[in-house]
């Protein structure tokens, strides 16, 4: 499976942490030291996990392709904030772009919601039931928190990012995922309360915030050591590692107990904050200009639910 196109759509707006002094009482250095996060982005009133998505596929398709957008045969929209759950962000995409004979689908999985796209393609392709796929993962995740709960409502952005896929290989410089890892955890720790998501009790909820934090570092080292080792790759082979954007504690704690230098760690949660099932993703797409001819990168997510993922790419 190849990586033909990445694009991406950020909102220009950024909310310091100066802003949560007032509203939940937590400093600027408070937020930082715990999380990593200095700024995070912000969705204008117009605007809304399917405008997003949209417009990071906009985005992408301003860049040579060897095929048409409505040549298309598999949509995949992943998104756990989404605007609507009957007209989905697959099928916002598809009537935006007119892309008449694909088949469209959403998936939710929390932020780890990306990685499972993934597989969906991969099993249509695999199947021969599509020869190219779009994925678009958007995260308005400003319009479900809740800023005056200290736990969490000082950690969301919102952001999109759109991939085009093949089955086969289209040109010489598309990347190449070479393996995807992911594994539900709904029976671990408290996966069933540590963060919820219901819109008429709150919104985005993390009550259980040391639970997550544990998990998140334990399983998202096992996930990226998994697809790893099915490949016969050292840590010492990657060129570059993407953790999920949830926590910069926790990224480091990752590298740290993998023995990844600073240098290969790839970020941007100090000026996005979590923007959830993007994140991974949103960081590759921000760097591509970055990456040479045989670089590697492990990707590893975490999600709330729980469940996590891994997956390499070889550009």
């Amino acid at each position: 499976m190849y990586i033909n196109a990445v694009g991406n759509y950020i909102p220009e707006m950024r909310v310091p942490n100066a802003h949560f002094l007032a509203v939940n009482g937590l400093s600027d250095e408070w937020i930082y030291q715990r999380t990593g996060i200095l700024t995070r982005s912000k969705a204008a009133a117009h605007e809304n996990t399917n405008t997003m998505g949209i417009e990071a596929v906009k985005d992408v398709s301003r860049r040579a392709l060897t095929y048409d957008i409505d040549e298309v045969d598999l949509i995949v929209g992943a998104t756990y904030s989404p605007y609507d759950t009957v007209h989905t962000l697959a099928h916002a995409v598809q009537h935006k772009f007119n892309i008449k004979n694909a088949q469209a689908v959403c998936i939710t999985s929390a932020c780890s919601s990306f990685v499972n796209a993934l597989e969906i393609v991969q099993g249509y392709f695999a199947m021969s039931k599509a020869k190219t796929a779009l994925i678009v993962a958007s995260e308005h995740n400003t319009a479900y928190a809740d800023e005056s709960n200290a736990q969490a409502g000082h950690l969301w952005g919102d952001a999109a990012v759109a991939v085009f896929l093949s089955k086969e290989r289209c040109r010489s410089n598309d990347a190449k995922i070479i393996d995807i890892y992911t594994r539900g955890m709904g029976h671990i720790g408290k996966a069933n309360e540590a963060v919820t998501l219901r819109p008429f009790e709150g919104g985005i909820q993390m009550p259980e915030g040391k639970d997550v934090f544990f998990n998140a570092c334990k399983y998202m080292q096992q996930a990226l050591e998994v697809v790893l080792q099915r490949n016969n790759i050292t840590i010492a082979n990657l060129s570059y590692m993407v953790g999920h954007q949830a926590n910069g504690r926790i990224i480091s704690a990752v590298a740290k107990q993998m023995q990844i230098p600073d240098e290969k760690i790839l970020t941007n949660i100090s000026e996005l904050g979590n923007t959830g099932a993007p994140s991974n993703m949103l960081v590759i797409s921000q760097n591509m200009k970055r990456f040479k001819r045989g670089d590697l990168v492990g990707i590893t997510v975490f999600g709330g639910g729980y469940s996590c993922g891994a997956y390499l790419i070889r550009f």
